[in-house]
């Protein structure tokens, strides 16, 4: 058969319902082969798009993400999402189309070095050579996407290769082993058992979460590991609904803009033990003052993140899945004394009780940003999943809105993309069609991919996307503000566009609210619409997002 059709059946094998993409010239005959293949394709408005849907497909699915794209500028325009999945650890694969074999290195039209251009932001790649390899090359591209530490993998085809006949057999998915490549799982058993005595021993201990909780599909484990005591945890902007946001040992999220109380517990903790993070400069503030009476048990998929950051004082790699249940009997065997960690606790509580997130209401009909939050968990009891793009409401959503489950919560992390909410709740809401599913974008980063609302109505995507509409690129002016005295340089949005009109002219649902009284009625209102709507909110023009620990201080030194 032609290649391209052993592409579609290798996808079909590994169960690939849904694709993000745009034809052209170099990936055409994949497209023809598309064309009965039973497979839903999703025609995004721009490559970025139909990248940032396949990573919200996967992070709300668990599945693997598939955006395809043509050679040239179809291939380059991937590549943010590219670098979004590598820096949030997000399973994707991406098909590129590349010009005919005789052409690579000859400067030809819609020709570029993608592999090479991709290299440092992918967790593997390929450029086929030989039409034979591809169903293979398929099929170890998903593999490698969704095991270990999983990541970005770039699979770029040659149009002619695409187009040549080669034999097919389907391939058993359960011989696909690369000797080089052999993630480590189980964890070391006398690791785990040092970190249970450490535990037992701790006065001071916080349990620090991660993304890799909700990567490994492991936070069923992780709540009953944090249930083995009454350990004060905190969790990471990605790890955000591994346990409840309600949760009594919840501390709330740590770093840049969490809370005092899990900060606070960072510095003064005795032992922290991390289990699918990474030490982040947005988690640690002054690396060097970070935590400076800790130890720390670190438990992570990938050996490259141990003691990259921070020494490692017991080092486990593993699948926090498979850890964590051998970390919970360890330590139940040792039967420490719960009462050891009353003074800590009574501590703690003094911080949440000085230093509850907080903000200045307003008498009048004014909705302060927070106020819209709170407002949005309440008409959605919590239960919605929700994207974001990044900055001020970003922030916001993760103090304020109480995440429940894991997969809920969908935003760029690591990269801090604007433009990353609107596709991303697109490609949520067709891997979870039967959730309600929202966008919580701010005027700023909306506007950078607002094309995929004509993607929302052609495909008939209901997302909701309410707008936090202050005017400003938000972050950007609180900085200015704090640390540049108020030297505001180009980062108010203006008058255009009018954002019920432009919805309009997409063919959504457009709505406006400027009254905190009529908000919940608006909110409702937009989700109970069958279809695509943008919410326009207005709210403060300069609030600012606060606790927030400045770049490079130390966590005590939270202001706000």
């Amino acid at each position: 058969m032609r290649a391209v059709d052993a592409i579609i059946e290798c996808l079909k094998a590994e169960g690939v319902e849904h694709l993000f993409g745009i034809p052209g010239g170099a990936n055409l005959p994949t497209y023809d082969a598309l064309y009965d293949a039973g497979i839903r394709h999703i025609q995004c408005r721009h490559e970025q798009g139909a990248g940032h849907a396949a990573e919200g497909y996967a992070k709300a699915s668990g599945k693997v993400g598939v955006a395809l794209a043509t050679s040239g500028p179809g291939a380059t325009n991937l590549v943010t999402p590219i670098a979004d999945a590598h820096m949030d650890s997000v399973p994707c694969v991406f098909i590129t189309g590349q010009v005919r074999t005789e052409l690579i290195g000859t400067d030809g039209f819609q020709e570029a070095d993608v592999t090479g251009i991709t290299m440092p932001i992918v967790k593997h790649s390929f450029l086929i050579q030989d039409p034979r390899e591809i169903p293979r090359t398929i099929h170890e591209a998903f593999h490698i996407a969704r095991t270990g530490r999983p990541g970005p993998v770039l699979v770029d085809i040659p149009q002619d290769l695409s187009r040549a006949d080669i034999p097919y057999e389907p391939i058993d998915l359960d011989k696909i082993s690369l000797p080089g490549y052999q993630p480590t799982t189980e964890g070391n058993a006398k690791q785990i058992r040092l970190a249970a005595k450490a535990l037992a021993n701790a006065r001071r201990p916080v349990i620090y979460g991660g993304g890799g909780i909700i990567n490994a599909n492991a936070a069923e484990e992780f709540r009953q590991f944090c249930s083995s005591d009454n350990f004060p945890v905190t969790l990471t902007l990605m790890g955000l609904g591994a346990l409840p946001g309600d949760h009594p040992q919840f501390l709330g999220m740590l770093g840049m803009h969490g809370t005092r109380a899990a900060n606070y517990a960072m510095d003064e903790a005795d032992l922290i033990v991390a289990i699918g993070a990474r030490f982040d400069d947005r988690v640690t503030g002054k690396l060097s003052e970070f935590a400076p009476r800790a130890k720390f048990v670190h438990i992570d998929i990938d050996p490259a993140e141990i003691s990259k950051n921070v020494p490692a004082h017991i080092p486990i790699v593993g699948d926090a899945k498979k850890v964590l249940p051998k970390l919970t009997a360890e330590y139940r065997a040792l039967g420490a004394d719960p009462k050891r960690l009353d003074a800590w606790w009574e501590r703690i509580r003094g911080w949440q009780k000085k230093y509850p997130l907080r903000y200045d209401d307003t008498p009048d009909a004014e909705i302060k940003p927070q106020r819209m939050i709170e407002t949005l968990y309440e008409v959605t009891q919590g239960d919605a999943i929700i994207t974001s793009d990044v900055g001020q409401h970003q922030m916001w959503c993760a103090q304020y809105y109480k995440f429940k489950r894991p997969r809920q919560w969908i935003n760029s992390g690591g990269l801090g993309t604007m433009g990353f909410g609107l596709p991303s709740a697109m490609g949520a809401k067709v891997a979870r069609p039967d959730e309600t599913v929202i966008c919580v974008a701010g005027d700023g980063s909306l506007i950078m991919t607002v094309q995929e609302l004509a993607t929302c109505v052609t495909e008939n995507i209901p997302v909701k996307v309410f707008i936090m509409n202050n005017g400003y690129l938000g972050m950007v002016r609180q900085w200015q503000e704090l640390f540049w005295n108020r030297r505001y340089c180009a980062v108010e949005m203006g008058p255009s566009p009018d954002w019920v009109k432009l919805a309009e002219a997409f063919g959504c649902k457009g709505m406006r609210c400027t009254d905190k009284n009529e908000l919940a009625d608006a909110m409702r209102e937009a989700i109970e619409h069958d279809g695509p709507v943008v919410l326009d909110v207005h709210v403060t023009r300069e609030e600012n997002c606060f606790p927030m620990i400045p770049a490079g201080a130390p966590a005590r030194e939270m202001v706000g």
